[in-house]
């Protein structure tokens, strides 16, 4: 079944613990773990040697608090986007994240990840 085909209970189920391991990954600088669930062509776009600099350089990026509330989702075409209220540790406020899922050889895979 497409992702987009699916309620919002059941992306919610998948999407979930996809951006808690992206928050648990990014904290931790673990660019293997950050990547394991992106699709084929987010993966090839993710420039190692980038992302590292991101974690090294982005106190957001390596402090993203587990403290995150999904807002929704929105579907286009084959892909959903999931929305959560994401919240740093050191840093007061809170960021939009963005989350896009996709159907890739039968699994569910990110194919873009963002935070606002």
């Amino acid at each position: 079944m497409n992702i987009a085909e699916r309620s919002d209970e059941q992306i919610l189920a998948l999407a979930t613990p996809m951006w808690r391991d992206l928050i648990r990954s990014s904290n931790e600088g673990n660019y293997g773990e950050f990547t394991k669930n992106f699709s084929r062509s987010l993966a090839l776009a993710m420039d190692q040697v980038a992302c590292g600099h991101q974690f090294a350089n982005s106190e957001l990026a390596r402090n993203l608090s587990e403290d995150f509330d999904a807002l929704g989702t929105i579907r286009r075409g084959d892909y959903v986007t999931v929305l959560f209220r994401q919240r740093s540790t050191k840093r007061p406020g809170e960021w939009l994240g963005r989350l896009v899922l996709g159907d890739e050889d039968g699994k569910v895979k990110i194919f873009g990840a963002s935070i606002f």
